[in-house]
């Protein structure tokens, strides 16, 4: 079964593009949630990410992985793809 993939950005956030990217580059499905200067969003995310507040946040299964950073980190690893199933 896929993962469910959720992921915070900002349109014009390079950090943010690369995470996307890698996702794609795996072929994985994900729900982007642009926030572009919507701060009831910012928030909403922040509660969500244990209070971070830069972009992307990213979410696999509803567990917080973090941002652009971390997700490559886990790819290196070798623990990304595990956790997308």
């Amino acid at each position: 079964m896929a993962a469910n993939v959720e992921i915070y950005t900002w349109s014009t956030c390079p950090f943010c593009i690369r995470a996307k990217a890698l996702l794609k580059k795996k072929g994985v499905d994900f729900t982007e949630y642009t926030i572009d200067g919507d701060e009831g969003a910012r928030d909403q995310m922040a509660q969500r990410a244990n209070g971070s507040r830069s972009v992307p946040q990213i979410f696999i299964n509803d567990q917080y992985i973090g941002g652009c950073d971390d997700i490559h980190a886990l790819d290196r690893q070798g623990k990304l793809d595990p956790l997308l199933g």
